[in-house]
This record gives structure tokens, C-alpha cells and sequence, in this order.
């Protein structure tokens, strides 16, 4: 049993709108497997979004109406956010752990399903923050178990949650995850459950699920017209437009859908106004919430003695790694049986039965792309940007995304030469060039014949965040990649352009995060858990004498300004055959790209990353600190899936150039003023507990072998 709720959390729910009333609701569903928020694919393929906590927090700007998380987790395994060096997270590793944390940030409704057997079950979720609680497999097993928890807690927060697979001629009701059928037919079964007390229904389509192609209105109509309490259809949602008939056609209370609010900005806000155009009636669209600002707010003190206590770490040799009670926390590594990925890794990732990760799943699905898919993408993207080109020659088409490296030539090359736009090109200066990499950033706006925007902040602010961050997180390149995906949004922003282009999505290519028909894109809760880790500019201020003036450059714009002007940021590897061993012919023939003449230190490629001397340096060499392993796997990893090189040649690389130690560090300790058994110290408190191990004074971890 858990703890009642606080005072405080009680004032919080008491303030929320209830679920009922005259207007239909829209809802997003969150999937929480091992403690990692997770896209579906009919009940089978799950692919990690990330963290559920920041998800939580971003409905709560956007005011949902209501929130559902169904924990869809299996085995004894217990919930885990995989990495240590994430500014938010939650204590614990069960459940209730969890949901006390998402209720902490939950300012809405909040139904909470998944492995509920009992009444003690369902009073523990009560409880730790969830105001209703949906029960589904326990409900066809334990037929007394809807009665009485209704009889106990009131109707209002039972939810009996449906899974209905199509058959010839009707459906099915399924349970244990999709997993057993049950002989029902879906309608039956809602009559039952509303008979036994259920105060509303949870349907999900199972042969919609992941499919973008709407919502199975029969479905809906069938188990509507089957019981008076409420309905909330979920299941196939893959536009806007696909909400309003679950309510206008199908009958629904409420529409909900879980993945597509993790593809867009603003994705529940875009939602609801089309929504509200399609004539649903409702609640009006909100932005802002009075209870959780969208910069996070950071408890100093908190943050403080978190630093503090990692630099005593380091001074002492305290390793958090080393200590006795991280074997509670170590687990074996599995790799990937087709690439070099690790199980813990930086980039979120899921195996398959076969062992095989969603990375090689997802190439498998796009190198199967036929060419005339590849044209109708094409076709899309020319659709997409003519909606966006300015008229009247008052302002650019676009802006692009350049850090002067193959992938910025190749968008370049694509944007201008192939869809005829005319681009403002912007780039973040983050001060860490190759020589190599300065010039073919400078010749890009001779090269093309466009106007170039180089935002380049103060190097005395570079250098205090380079050592604060390094310090905090492990990483002193959050200045970099906080830039590299704010910049270019805020000066459209200011100039009134409404599309950014970008190259490929990172992770859908790394670890295969979307489905190649998710088409996702730039998203303020993706650049501020993935590439800030939970650190926004508002951490810094007042860190090192930093004042909010300095760190301007990192201020995403707002979310009123993202409505009102429609801004979107585009990946064009979803909608163009992405390959850079292919696109560096065409950009060194064609605009004299230069490729690296000296090879780096930790990978074997010469062409990537030359935009940032300590990207494929020192910075990968702290992802090896921290995980074990680093840029040898990353491009081996493409590689293999390009058909470049086999495993076997593969796993050689990887134990040549993971473990190395770069010489650009010398640079970069120069550069902010520390010294190499400083750094080794501090890199040490951020070994990750489930990776590495400490044995006679040495770090040690399993090993990939062929």
C-alpha cells in the first residue's frame, strides 16, 4: 500500500476539470514499458520514446483534457530510464515509483492501467496519484473484481479498458496484451462490464494500432450503441483530421491516441483546433499552464548539492560505479545479433525476440522502400514546401540547418537545386572547428548562392557552459546540441519563415525511435530530453556569474509564436533515400566538399562530424566513459545495415577505436582551463553502474566478441 496522497497534490487534482460534463474529450495515451515511454505497432513492435516525465510535462502546457498511461511491461523486469545522466528521473524501480513521479508533473485527469489484479491494486494506484485506474486481463480473469472495485471506489475511476482484434464478420475481445482471445465479441463484453459497474470503456483497436490510417469507426459504433457509459476510442489515429469522426461518426465520448502526439509540435494543440474546426464541441485550446511553466523551474538548492556531491565523488575517488550497492544495479549486456548496439546505450533502443535492435529493424523496413515510394515522398515534400514558399519574395522560402558538413551540402544542394526554393542558411558557431570544417562551412554561401546567417555566441559564455556542462552531465557539448536545434528555429521565428529543414532524424536512424511512415519532426519535448537531457538555458543562469542575457541563444521560441506561425521543423531523410556514403560523391564533385585528411582518433570514417572538433573526439570518448562504447559502433552500426562491411569486421573496429583516448582533449582542457586527472576524476562519477565494474583498481565491462 502507498502513502495518501499529499494536501498539496489533493488542492492540485481538486483544481483539475473532471472528465464528464457536456463536452467530448481529447486524450493522449502514453505506453510505459520498463519504465521508458514507448510507440506501439500492433501490440508487437515497441520502439522507446524516452522519458515519461517529460512527456507528462509537455501535456500539461498544452492543458490535455485528460491523460491515460497504460503500463504494458512484462516479466519481472522492473522500470528503468536506462541512464543515470538525465536531469529528471524518479527514485525507485517499481510502478507506483513511477506513477508518483508522473502524477508529481500530471496537472490533468489522470487514468493509470496495467498489471492490476487486485483491489489492494487499484487502491495502490489511487493512491500514488492516478484518478482512475483501468483494469482489462484481470477483468475477464477475476469476474468479481469490476464489481467490487466499483462497490469500493466508486464507478467513477473504473475504467474497463477492451482490446478488439478484427475476425471474419465481427471482432474479438483480446487480453494479456493482444496475446489470447477470449471467444467475445466486443459489444457483449462492454455490456458485461457495464453491468458489473465499469463507469466507462477504454476501446482499442488492435489491428489499428500504429497504423495512421484512422480509427476503426465500426468498431466504435458497434460497442457505443451496445452501452450507455462512456466510450474513449483509441487505436489508428495517423492525421488530425482522423479525431473528430471517433466522436461524430463513431458515437465516442472521447477520442485518444498515443502516437502520434510524440511525431509533432504542438501535436495536442494542432489536434484539438482541428478538432474544434471539425465541428467537435470541445473544451477551447489553451496554451500555457499556470501550474508548470514549459522552461523548467529548478530547485537551486537541489542542484547545487547534486554538484556538489559529484565533485566530492571525484576529488575522493567516491565512483558511484565502484561502490558495493552498484552490483544491485548492474545487468549483462546483450548486442544487437545484426550490428555492434549495445542493450544500454545512449540512443533508446528495443530488442526483438530474435535479438535484433529496432535501429536494424527500422533500416530493414526503409532499405525494403521502393523507388516509387521514394517518388511519392517526393511528391509529398514538394507539397508540403509549396504550402510554405513565400509569394511575394518579402522573405526566404526556408531556412536550412547547416553545420558546413556533407549532410548540410547534401540538404542544401536538395532544397535549392532540387525543390527550387530560395534559402536563408543558419548556422550555430560553437567554436570547436577543424580547420577542414571552418572552410566548408565559409564556402557554402559561394558555393550555393545563398545568404548565410552564422550566430556565433560569446567564447568566454562557450567556455563556462563547456565546463559547467561537462561538470553537471557529463557532456560539454549541451551547448552544441541545444543550439544546433534552437537557433535555427529562432531566427525563423524572428524573421517570419515557417519551415526549418533539417537532414535525418538522428535517432529514427541510430536506433530506429519511428516508423519511416511517422514522418516526425522538430519538437520543443525532444530537444529539451534528448539533446538538453532535462537542462535548459534556465539551469545555467546565475552558474558561474551566466545571467539569462548570455545564454539568449539557447531561448527556444515560445509556443504561441510556434502556433501562430505554423513553424515546423522538417527531416528530409523522411521523405528522401538518406545515405552519406552516396551523398559525399555528389557534394565533393559538384561543390567542392572537402573531406579530413587527418583521420580522427576514435572512428574510421574521415567525412563526418568535422563541423565539431570534439564530436567525434572527446565527447564520444565520454559516451564511452559512460556506456561503453562510442562513434566505432555508431558508424560501423550504419555500415553494416548500408551492406558496407559485415559484423565480423564490424566488432574488429569497434575494439580498436571505442576504448581510445582522443588527443583533441588536450585542446579542450586548455580551452576551459582543467587538468587531464580533474577530468578523469569527474569522467569517472558518470560510469554507468549497469555497464562497468570496478576490479583491482581497473574499470571493467563485458566485451562485444564476433
Amino acid at each position: 500500500m502507498t502513502e495518501p496522497l499529499s494536501p498539496e497534490t489533493l488542492a492540485k487534482r481538486r483544481a483539475q476539470p473532471t472528465s464528464g460534463g457536456p463536452h467530448p474529450r481529447l486524450i493522449p495515451v502514453l505506453l510505459l514499458k520498463h519504465g521508458v515511454i514507448v510507440r506501439s505497432q500492433l501490440f508487437k513492435r515497441h520502439q522507446v520514446i524516452g522519458n515519461p516525465l517529460s512527456s507528462v510535462e509537455r501535456f500539461s502546457n498544452w492543458n490535455v483534457d485528460e491523460l491515460v498511461v497504460l503500463d504494458i511491461s512484462r516479466g519481472d523486469e522492473g522500470h528503468d530510464l536506462r541512464r543515470d545522466d538525465l536531469q529528471q528521473s524518479y527514485d525507485g524501480d517499481g510502478v507506483l515509483d513511477v506513477l508518483r513521479a508522473i502524477a508529481d508533473v500530471c496537472f490533468m485527469p489522470l487514468t493509470f492501467g496495467g498489471r492490476v489484479r487486485s483491489l489492494a491494486d487499484i487502491e495502490d494506484r489511487l493512491s500514488a496519484g492516478a484518478d482512475k485506474v483501468a483494469l482489462n486481463t484481470a477483468a475477464f480473469e477475476t469476474p468479481d473484481l469490476i464489481g467490487q472495485a466499483a462497490r469500493r471506489f466508486g464507478n467513477q475511476c473504473i475504467v474497463a479498458s477492451l482490446d478488439a482484434e478484427k475476425t471474419i464478420g465481427g471482432w474479438e475481445v483480446k487480453v494479456d496484451g493482444g496475446r489470447h482471445g477470449t471467444g467475445l465479441d466486443p459489444a457483449d463484453w462492454a455490456r458485461d462490464l457495464e453491468r458489473r459497474g465499469a463507469g466507462e470503456i477504454l476501446l482499442n483497436s488492435i489491428d489499428r494500432d500504429g497504423a495512421g490510417q484512422g480509427y476503426d469507426l465500426a468498431l466504435i459504433r458497434h460497442v457505443t450503441d451496445a452501452v450507455d457509459i462512456p466510450v474513449v476510442a483509441c487505436g489508428g489515429v495517423g492525421c488530425y483530421t482522423h479525431f473528430a469522426p471517433a466522436i461524430l461518426d463513431g458515437g465516442a465520448a472521447a477520442a485518444a491516441a498515443a502516437n502520434i502526439f510524440h511525431f509533432f509540435e504542438l501535436s495536442y494543440p494542432q489536434a484539438k483546433r482541428t478538432a474544434l474546426a471539425d465541428g467537435v464541441p470541445l473544451r477551447p485550446l489553451r496554451l500555457g499552464s499556470k501550474y508548470l511553466p514549459r522552461e523548467p523551474s529548478y530547485d537551486r538548492a537541489l542542484e547545487d548539492a547534486r554538484l556538489a556531491e559529484r565533485l566530492r565523488q571525484a576529488e575522493e575517488a567516491d565512483y558511484p560505479a565502484a561502490r558495493p550497492e552498484a552490483a544491485n544495479k548492474r545487468r549483462p549486456i546483450r548486442w544487437c545479433s545484426h550490428c555492434t548496439y549495445p542493450s544500454i546505450s545512449a540512443a533508446p533502443m528495443e530488442f526483438d525476440e530474435a535479438g535484433k535492435c529496432t535501429g536494424c529493424q527500422m533500416a530493414e523496413v526503409k532499405a525494403a522502400i521502393p523507388a516509387s515510394e521514394w517518388s511519392r515522398r517526393t511528391e509529398l515534400l514538394r507539397d508540403l514546401v509549396e504550402r510554405y514558399r513565400s509569394r511575394d519574395g518579402s522573405r526566404h522560402d526556408c531556412v536550412v540547418a547547416v553545420s558546413g558538413g556533407k549532410d548540410s551540402y547534401f540538404q542544401v544542394h536538395l532544397v535549392k537545386e532540387v525543390l527550387g526554393l530560395n534559402p536563408l542558411l543558419v548556422t550555430y558557431d560553437g567554436n570547436n572547428w577543424t580547420d577542414v570544417g571552418w572552410r566548408n562551412m565559409e564556402r557554402m554561401r559561394e558555393a550555393f548562392d545563398v545568404d548565410h546567417v552564422v550566430v556565433r555566441p560569446s567564447v568566454a559564455t562557450l567556455k563556462r557552459l563547456n565546463r559547467l556542462a561537462f561538470q553537471i552531465m557529463g557532456d560539454m557539448n549541451w551547448h552544441a546540441h541545444v543550439g544546433i536545434m534552437t537557433v535555427p528555429m529562432r531566427v525563423a521565428a524572428e524573421r517570419g519563415i515557417p519551415l526549418v529543414f533539417y537532414g535525418e532524424h538522428g535517432y529514427l536512424d541510430l536506433c530506429g525511435q519511428f516508423s519511416m511512415d511517422d514522418f516526425p519532426e522538430v519538437t520543443y519535448r525532444d530537444r529539451l530530453e534528448h539533446f538538453a537531457r532535462g537542462y535548459e538555458w534556465t539551469y545555467f543562469v546565475g552558474r558561474e556569474g551566466l545571467t539569462a542575457q548570455q545564454l539568449d541563444t539557447w531561448k527556444y521560441p515560445s509556443d504561441s509564436r510556434l502556433l501562430d506561425l505554423d513553424l515546423r521543423g522538417i527531416f528530409l531523410g523522411n521523405y528522401v533515400h538518406w545515405e552519406a556514403n552516396a551523398h559525399i560523391e555528389l557534394v565533393t564533385e559538384r561543390y567542392g566538399f572537402e573531406i579530413s585528411h587527418e583521420p580522427f582518433d576514435r572512428t574510421y570514417r574521415t567525412m563526418s562530424n568535422l563541423d565539431d572538433m570534439h564530436e567525434n573526439g572527446v565527447h564520444d570518448y565520454l559516451k564511452y566513459i559512460k556506456f561503453g562504447y562510442g562513434r566505432g559502433t555508431d558508424h560501423t552500426c550504419k555500415d553494416i545495415r548500408a551492406g558496407l562491411m559485415s559484423r565480423e569486421q564490424a566488432i574488429e573496429l569497434v575494439k580498436r577505436y571505442d576504448p581510445v583516448k582522443p588527443r583533441d582533449l588536450a585542446r579542450w582542457l586548455d580551452y576551459v582551463g582543467m587538468t587531464e586527472e580533474e577530468f578523469d576524476r569527474i569522467a569517472d562519477t558518470f560510469r554507468d553502474p549497469r555497464v562497468w565494474r570496478r576490479e583491482d583498481g581497473r574499470w571493467l565491462r563485458d566485451r562485444l566478441e564476433p
